[in-house]
């Protein structure tokens, strides 16, 4: 599993890097689809996985999600596989609070949320496909927690990586996550050395095509 010193590694980066880094290893991990609907602040984290279903199908022993935020805290980030139905919510506002409480750093839905209003007013971070009105009572319910899911296509599993911002959801895989770290926090370094020349003057023209040849090179190297 992913030390604490590598999630503060990852709190230095954005999912842009971390996605080219995904790239250049020829690894999955970005997400389509799945943007932040409340609190204008990344959140970075190891993941707790939860998995939502029909109710019905399984005796719901406990409230959707409670158990995965008592287990949290400001190091992970509660993610759910919430895919049976997107008319009912799989996270609401009475989460968040507890969530804010516990100092989780935020919560990811492939699905759809509720009570966003609440979420921004407590600064809490929520990503979701989609927002209603709707509760998930007698509608949808935990099937399992702390196992793996997937979300967006991409298998989850509890441990991993996982960095969201406004341009979107990121996991890295906890197996690569050293790998991965490395080659973001070098694409970062570069890409501030480039916003460097540019605001110094040097053409944008020359800054961006000498770097594009430079990463189509690394590329061709690496396959």
């Amino acid at each position: 599993m992913p030390s604490d010193a590598e999630v503060v590694r990852l709190r230095s980066l954005d999912t842009c890097a971390v996605s080219d880094a995904l790239d250049q290893l020829g690894l999955p991990g970005a997400v389509i689809g799945i943007q932040r609907v409340s609190a204008e602040r990344r959140i970075v984290g190891r993941v707790i996985p939860v998995k939502l279903g029909p109710a019905g199908e399984v005796v719901a022993s406990r409230h959707l999600c409670s158990a995965a935020i008592e287990a949290g805290t400001s190091n992970d980030v509660i993610v759910v596989e919430h895919h049976s139905r997107q008319d009912a919510a799989g996270w609401g506002g009475l989460l968040s609070t507890a969530a804010s409480q516990r100092g989780i750093s935020g919560t990811i839905v492939d699905g759809a949320v509720r009570d966003v209003d609440d979420s921004r007013d407590l600064n809490y971070p929520v990503f979701a496909r989609s927002v209603v009105p709707r509760t998930a009572r007698g509608r949808v319910t935990e099937h399992m927690w702390n196992e793996p899911i997937v979300v967006g296509g991409v298998d989850v599993k509890p441990g991993d990586l996982v960095i969201a911002d406004g341009s979107g959801v990121v996991f890295v895989d906890a197996a690569q996550s050293s790998e991965v770290l490395e080659i973001a926090e070098s694409i970062a370094a570069r890409e501030a050395r480039l916003t460097t020349a540019v605001r110094t003057g040097t053409p944008v023209s020359r800054v961006m095509d000498g770097n594009y040849e430079s990463m189509l090179d690394r590329r061709r190297s690496s396959e």
